[in-house]
Protein backbone atom coordinates (compact mmCIF):
# COMPACT_ATOMS: atom_id res chain seq x y z
CA UNK A 1 0.00 0.00 0.00
CA UNK A 2 1.58 3.51 -0.70
CA UNK A 3 2.49 6.01 1.59
CA UNK A 4 0.13 8.52 2.35
CA UNK A 5 0.65 12.03 0.25
CA UNK A 6 1.30 14.99 2.21
CA UNK A 7 -0.01 17.38 -0.34
CA UNK A 8 -3.39 15.39 0.26
CA UNK A 9 -5.58 16.40 3.80
CA UNK A 10 -7.30 13.69 4.03
CA UNK A 11 -4.17 11.06 3.68
CA UNK A 12 -1.96 12.89 6.02
CA UNK A 13 -1.44 13.77 9.77
CA UNK A 14 -0.74 16.01 12.29
CA UNK A 15 2.66 15.05 12.76
CA UNK A 16 3.33 16.30 9.45
CA UNK A 17 0.75 19.23 8.75
CA UNK A 18 2.69 21.11 11.93
CA UNK A 19 5.54 20.70 10.17
CA UNK A 20 5.11 22.08 7.04
CA UNK A 21 4.17 25.80 5.75
CA UNK A 22 1.65 25.34 2.86
CA UNK A 23 1.10 28.01 1.09
CA UNK A 24 -1.73 27.77 -1.24
CA UNK A 25 -5.32 25.52 -0.29
CA UNK A 26 -7.26 23.82 -3.30
CA UNK A 27 -10.04 23.12 -2.64
CA UNK A 28 -11.77 20.48 -5.31
CA UNK A 29 -15.58 21.15 -6.13
CA UNK A 30 -17.64 18.85 -7.94
CA UNK A 31 -21.34 17.11 -7.81
CA UNK A 32 -23.43 14.03 -7.68
CA UNK A 33 -25.32 13.83 -10.58
CA UNK A 34 -26.51 11.16 -13.49
CA UNK A 35 -23.76 10.98 -16.46
CA UNK A 36 -25.42 9.30 -19.11
CA UNK A 37 -25.44 5.71 -18.88
CA UNK A 38 -21.94 4.65 -18.68
CA UNK A 39 -20.29 6.95 -16.45
CA UNK A 40 -20.82 6.92 -12.60
CA UNK A 41 -22.99 9.32 -10.45
CA UNK A 42 -19.60 10.81 -9.23
CA UNK A 43 -17.59 11.49 -12.00
CA UNK A 44 -17.50 15.05 -11.55
CA UNK A 45 -15.61 13.86 -7.54
CA UNK A 46 -13.48 11.25 -8.74
CA UNK A 47 -12.09 13.68 -11.78
CA UNK A 48 -11.52 16.23 -9.03
CA UNK A 49 -10.10 13.98 -6.81
CA UNK A 50 -7.44 13.25 -10.13
CA UNK A 51 -6.84 16.77 -11.12
CA UNK A 52 -6.26 18.27 -7.68
CA UNK A 53 -3.79 15.60 -6.70
CA UNK A 54 -2.02 15.18 -9.79
CA UNK A 55 -1.54 18.76 -9.74
CA UNK A 56 -0.35 19.67 -6.43
CA UNK A 57 2.06 16.53 -6.86
CA UNK A 58 3.50 18.07 -10.26
CA UNK A 59 3.70 21.19 -8.11
CA UNK A 60 5.30 19.93 -5.23
CA UNK A 61 8.44 18.39 -6.92
CA UNK A 62 9.17 22.18 -7.88
CA UNK A 63 9.29 22.76 -4.42
CA UNK A 64 5.62 24.69 -4.23
CA UNK A 65 3.17 23.81 -1.11
CA UNK A 66 -0.09 23.64 -1.90
CA UNK A 67 -2.51 21.04 0.28
CA UNK A 68 -5.49 19.72 -1.33
CA UNK A 69 -8.51 19.76 0.91
CA UNK A 70 -11.22 16.87 0.92
CA UNK A 71 -13.55 17.70 -2.24
CA UNK A 72 -16.99 18.73 -1.77
CA UNK A 73 -18.89 16.26 -3.56
CA UNK A 74 -22.33 18.39 -4.09
CA UNK A 75 -23.15 21.12 -6.45
CA UNK A 76 -25.83 23.35 -8.17
CA UNK A 77 -28.21 20.96 -9.82
CA UNK A 78 -31.75 22.55 -9.87
CA UNK A 79 -31.90 21.92 -12.96
CA UNK A 80 -31.43 17.73 -12.51
CA UNK A 81 -33.90 17.65 -9.33
CA UNK A 82 -36.32 15.64 -11.26
CA UNK A 83 -33.66 12.84 -11.98
CA UNK A 84 -33.54 10.18 -9.77
CA UNK A 85 -30.68 11.15 -6.60
CA UNK A 86 -28.95 13.55 -8.36
CA UNK A 87 -28.12 15.69 -5.64
CA UNK A 88 -28.52 19.80 -5.15
CA UNK A 89 -26.50 21.86 -3.07
CA UNK A 90 -27.83 25.71 -3.41
CA UNK A 91 -25.14 28.71 -4.04
CA UNK A 92 -26.44 30.23 -0.97
CA UNK A 93 -25.17 26.94 0.59
CA UNK A 94 -21.92 26.82 -1.21
CA UNK A 95 -21.21 30.12 0.09
CA UNK A 96 -21.67 29.67 3.61
CA UNK A 97 -19.17 26.49 3.10
CA UNK A 98 -16.78 28.73 1.57
CA UNK A 99 -16.79 31.27 4.31
CA UNK A 100 -16.59 28.70 7.07
CA UNK A 101 -13.29 27.40 5.10
CA UNK A 102 -11.90 30.76 4.02
CA UNK A 103 -12.35 31.57 8.21
CA UNK A 104 -10.19 28.64 9.26
CA UNK A 105 -7.54 29.32 5.91
CA UNK A 106 -7.11 32.95 7.26
CA UNK A 107 -6.89 32.38 11.29
CA UNK A 108 -4.23 29.89 10.64
CA UNK A 109 -2.11 31.83 7.97
CA UNK A 110 -2.78 30.03 4.62
CA UNK A 111 -2.59 32.90 2.33
CA UNK A 112 -4.41 31.06 -0.84
CA UNK A 113 -7.14 29.40 -1.77
CA UNK A 114 -7.82 27.92 -5.12
CA UNK A 115 -11.49 26.31 -5.52
CA UNK A 116 -10.49 23.82 -8.66
CA UNK A 117 -14.03 23.48 -9.57
CA UNK A 118 -15.31 20.35 -12.17
CA UNK A 119 -19.11 21.02 -12.22
CA UNK A 120 -20.54 23.43 -14.74
CA UNK A 121 -23.66 24.07 -12.98
CA UNK A 122 -20.73 25.21 -10.26
CA UNK A 123 -20.40 29.33 -10.97
CA UNK A 124 -17.98 31.03 -7.94
CA UNK A 125 -17.61 34.47 -9.61
CA UNK A 126 -20.00 36.71 -7.34
CA UNK A 127 -19.17 34.59 -4.09
CA UNK A 128 -15.18 35.78 -4.72
CA UNK A 129 -16.16 39.05 -4.98
CA UNK A 130 -17.67 39.46 -1.72
CA UNK A 131 -15.06 36.83 -0.29
CA UNK A 132 -12.43 39.43 0.33
CA UNK A 133 -14.80 41.75 2.10
CA UNK A 134 -14.92 39.19 5.13
CA UNK A 135 -11.11 37.74 4.27
CA UNK A 136 -9.04 40.28 3.36
CA UNK A 137 -5.94 38.51 3.94
CA UNK A 138 -7.42 35.58 1.77
CA UNK A 139 -6.29 35.33 -1.94
CA UNK A 140 -9.06 33.41 -3.31
CA UNK A 141 -9.71 32.65 -6.74
CA UNK A 142 -11.15 29.42 -8.70
CA UNK A 143 -10.82 27.60 -11.78
CA UNK A 144 -12.87 25.19 -13.73
CA UNK A 145 -10.05 22.19 -14.72
CA UNK A 146 -11.55 20.98 -17.78
CA UNK A 147 -10.74 24.34 -19.42
CA UNK A 148 -7.03 24.45 -18.17
CA UNK A 149 -6.27 23.16 -21.85
CA UNK A 150 -7.61 23.12 -25.02
CA UNK A 151 -9.72 20.17 -25.22
CA UNK A 152 -10.01 20.37 -28.97
CA UNK A 153 -6.73 19.74 -29.45
CA UNK A 154 -7.27 15.74 -28.09
CA UNK A 155 -11.09 15.29 -28.77
CA UNK A 156 -12.87 14.87 -31.76
CA UNK A 157 -16.10 16.31 -30.37
CA UNK A 158 -15.64 17.01 -26.76
CA UNK A 159 -19.04 17.01 -25.70
CA UNK A 160 -20.95 19.19 -23.26
CA UNK A 161 -21.48 16.11 -20.43
CA UNK A 162 -20.53 12.80 -20.18
CA UNK A 163 -19.27 13.02 -23.81
CA UNK A 164 -16.26 11.66 -25.18
CA UNK A 165 -14.21 14.03 -23.04
CA UNK A 166 -15.71 12.95 -19.87
CA UNK A 167 -15.57 9.30 -20.71
CA UNK A 168 -12.08 9.32 -21.50
CA UNK A 169 -11.06 10.59 -18.84
CA UNK A 170 -12.98 8.15 -16.57
CA UNK A 171 -11.68 5.65 -18.57
CA UNK A 172 -8.20 6.54 -17.70
CA UNK A 173 -8.75 7.60 -14.16
CA UNK A 174 -11.02 4.22 -12.91
CA UNK A 175 -11.80 2.35 -16.22
CA UNK A 176 -13.67 -0.90 -13.92
CA UNK A 177 -15.97 2.02 -13.39
CA UNK A 178 -16.95 2.61 -16.83
CA UNK A 179 -19.62 0.50 -18.87
CA UNK A 180 -19.01 -0.47 -22.36
CA UNK A 181 -19.41 2.47 -24.93
CA UNK A 182 -22.14 0.28 -26.11
CA UNK A 183 -24.20 0.73 -23.29
CA UNK A 184 -24.25 4.85 -23.96
CA UNK A 185 -26.67 6.81 -25.34
CA UNK A 186 -25.67 9.06 -27.61
CA UNK A 187 -25.77 11.78 -25.73
CA UNK A 188 -28.32 13.90 -28.25
CA UNK A 189 -29.81 16.85 -26.56
CA UNK A 190 -32.53 19.32 -27.72
CA UNK A 191 -32.34 22.76 -28.30
CA UNK A 192 -33.55 25.88 -27.59
CA UNK A 193 -37.29 27.11 -29.62
CA UNK A 194 -35.77 30.53 -28.86
CA UNK A 195 -32.55 31.11 -31.41
CA UNK A 196 -30.89 33.56 -28.84
CA UNK A 197 -30.84 31.13 -26.04
CA UNK A 198 -28.68 28.96 -28.37
CA UNK A 199 -26.18 31.81 -29.21
CA UNK A 200 -24.00 32.06 -25.87
CA UNK A 201 -24.82 35.28 -25.20
CA UNK A 202 -28.10 34.66 -22.84
CA UNK A 203 -28.10 32.34 -20.37
CA UNK A 204 -30.83 30.23 -18.90
CA UNK A 205 -30.82 27.53 -16.96
CA UNK A 206 -31.65 24.15 -18.85
CA UNK A 207 -34.23 21.57 -17.91
CA UNK A 208 -31.98 18.60 -18.76
CA UNK A 209 -35.01 16.26 -18.97
CA UNK A 210 -36.30 17.93 -21.95
CA UNK A 211 -32.71 18.34 -23.16
CA UNK A 212 -31.59 15.03 -22.93
CA UNK A 213 -33.26 11.31 -22.79
CA UNK A 214 -29.89 9.36 -21.56
CA UNK A 215 -28.45 12.52 -19.28
CA UNK A 216 -26.24 12.94 -21.42
CA UNK A 217 -24.92 15.91 -23.83
CA UNK A 218 -22.33 14.74 -26.27
CA UNK A 219 -21.64 11.65 -28.33
CA UNK A 220 -19.00 8.88 -26.09
CA UNK A 221 -18.62 6.79 -28.72
CA UNK A 222 -15.12 7.95 -29.66
CA UNK A 223 -13.85 7.88 -25.96
CA UNK A 224 -10.63 6.40 -25.32
CA UNK A 225 -8.57 5.75 -22.16
CA UNK A 226 -5.48 7.34 -24.32
CA UNK A 227 -7.17 10.64 -25.49
CA UNK A 228 -8.21 10.84 -21.76
CA UNK A 229 -4.61 10.48 -20.03
CA UNK A 230 -3.28 13.01 -22.85
CA UNK A 231 -5.79 15.82 -21.81
CA UNK A 232 -5.50 15.20 -18.12
CA UNK A 233 -1.47 14.89 -18.20
CA UNK A 234 -1.77 18.83 -19.60
CA UNK A 235 -4.21 19.78 -17.72
CA UNK A 236 -2.37 19.05 -14.79
CA UNK A 237 0.65 20.16 -15.96
CA UNK A 238 -1.42 23.69 -16.55
CA UNK A 239 -2.79 23.95 -13.31
CA UNK A 240 0.50 22.72 -11.24
CA UNK A 241 2.48 25.77 -13.27
CA UNK A 242 -0.52 28.25 -12.29
CA UNK A 243 -0.17 26.96 -8.14
CA UNK A 244 3.89 27.06 -8.43
CA UNK A 245 3.32 30.87 -9.67
CA UNK A 246 0.84 31.50 -7.30
CA UNK A 247 2.93 30.12 -4.52
CA UNK A 248 5.61 32.07 -5.34
CA UNK A 249 3.82 35.56 -5.12
CA UNK A 250 2.79 37.05 -2.51
CA UNK A 251 -0.53 38.64 -1.92
CA UNK A 252 0.18 41.90 -2.01
CA UNK A 253 2.58 41.59 -5.28
CA UNK A 254 -0.19 40.19 -7.33
CA UNK A 255 -0.50 43.28 -9.67
CA UNK A 256 2.39 44.94 -11.67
Amino acid sequence: MSSPRPYILSETNWKTVKNEDYDVAVLPWGATEAHNYHLPYGTDVIQCDYVAAESARKAWEREAKPVVLPTVPFGVNTGQLDVDLCLNMNPSTQMAVLSDIADVLERQGIPKLVILNGHGGNHFKQMLRTLPVDFPDLFSCALNWYQAADDERYFDEPGDHAGEMESSTMMHIVPDWVLPLSEAGDGRANKFTVPALNEGWTFVQREWTQVTEDTGVGNPAAATAEKGEAFLNAVTDNIADFLVDLANTDNDSLYE
